[in-house]
């Protein structure tokens, strides 16, 4: 799904921003010109450079493909001090203050990213520290450091515990772990959206199924993250029983995804104006959630229609959403490089460092996206609201070449 700064994405945020943390008073100063070399993509990094990094690297490892040293190096020099990671930091040599609008899920990206690359200890050592110290009483993560425990948070974070050898049920906050706050947001086995996980609970409590925030919520639950290799289920999703324990969860959020998918083999956009659309990057998540609990029935089902309708979405959307493609197929046990007849792990390449004219094309595109006087002040939050509502696919995705009058 395509992140466009059109009249419904900006209304989207409106209303989704209310169920996250208050934005900074300042805005982020535009990414200077031209864009790294180094970096994937030729769209304004500022609001997800390290997130489709991180995936672009996971996914060529994935692959069995070797990333340029230089995109790496451009990854781990974009570490604050304190072991963080904001989406973009123009001048690495200078220090992150309070100004630097770090994250959880940047940061654990770049950890599932080089601690599966390895090497990198001291880089992952020091993240997973300040991600332990940014956990809630609840034992989940939001999106910033202080804002209430989100599903899909939570479950890139625990993706990054389990990658730098952790035990995400043993790294608690007030007694409380990671599993212990996905318990507190799946719905019940009774009801609308049995099963599934909330991305957070609405204002009166209530839980409200989100098909994204279930993907991760399974893989959380599996304690996976997104590299998941294929799993060992018996290739049917269960049905939905009380959870008391993570993997119970995972099964029950597996049937959902399962039931929602049966129909058409794809999941459906949540965006406004756009709910009869279906939402690629989603279904993806969802492939990659099933496969790894070894519900493969469905997943072979829904990446079968994802290689049919997936190629011409990953070329218009960027690197990330080539990644996402890439780690659909390595859970599923596919070939990459032959993905309905394109070859995903040629065309992300094409979209990094070694990508002839990429720099002055970045050059063009991010003049062109100059985000300063956005009526939300802070653009950058546009990520954390949008995935708020919606999930993380829309993080990975790319924004059109200028927004219309």
């Amino acid at each position: 799904m395509n992140v466009r700064r059109s009249a419904a994405v900006l209304a989207a945020v409106a209303v989704l921003g209310a169920a996250a943390p208050a934005a900074a008073d300042s805005s982020p100063s535009p990414s200077p010109q031209p864009l790294p070399s180094a970096l994937y993509g030729d769209t304004d990094p500022q609001y997800d450079g390290v997130w489709r990094q991180s995936l672009a690297l996971l996914a060529q490892h994935a692959a069995g493909a070797e990333p340029p040293k230089a995109a790496v190096g451009w990854l781990t020099g974009q570490q604050c001090a304190d072991g963080s990671f904001a989406p973009f930091r123009a001048d690495p040599s200078a220090a992150c203050d309070a100004k630097t609008m770090v994250d959880t899920n940047q940061t654990a990206a770049a950890v599932q990213a080089l601690a599966a690359l390895g090497g990198h200890d001291a880089v992952t050592d020091k993240a997973v520290g300040w991600l332990k110290s940014v956990q809630n009483e609840d034992g989940g993560w939001g999106y910033t450091a202080g804002s209430p425990s989100d599903t899909n948070s939570t479950s890139v974070v625990v993706g990054a515990l389990a990658a730098a050898g952790e035990k995400p049920g043993e790294v608690k906050k007030g007694g409380k772990s990671p599993y212990d706050a996905l318990l507190d947001l799946e719905l019940p086995c009774t009801g609308k959206g049995a099963g599934a996980f909330a991305y957070q609970p609405e204002k009166d409590g209530s839980l409200t199924a989100n098909a994204d925030a279930t993907a991760a919520g399974v893989l959380a639950a599996l304690g996976k993250g997104l590299l998941a290799e294929p799993g060992k289920g018996d290739g049917s999703a269960a049905k939905c029983v009380k959870a008391t324990a993570p993997e119970q969860a995972a099964a029950n959020g597996a049937a959902h995804l399962a039931g929602e998918l049966a129909a058409q083999g794809y999941l459906l956009a949540a965006t406004p104006g756009a709910e009869d659309q279906p939402d690629v990057g989603n279904t993806a998540d969802a492939v990659v959630a099933l496969a790894a609990r070894g519900d493969t029935a469905q997943a072979e089902k829904s990446y079968a229609w994802l290689e049919k309708n997936a190629a011409g979405w990953a070329a218009q959307s960027g690197p990330a959403a080539y990644a996402q493609l890439i780690l659909a197929a390595h859970a599923t046990g596919a070939d990459p490089r032959d993905f309905g007849g394109t070859d995903l792990v040629k065309q992300l390449q094409a979209a990094g460092p070694a990508a002839p004219e990429k720099t002055a094309k970045a050059t063009e595109k991010a003049e062109d996206e100059k985000d300063s006087d956005s009526p939300f002040g802070v653009w950058w939050f546009v990520g954390a609201c949008l995935v708020a509502g919606i999930g993380i696919g829309f993080l990975i995705s790319n924004r059109t070449k200028r927004q219309q009058p």
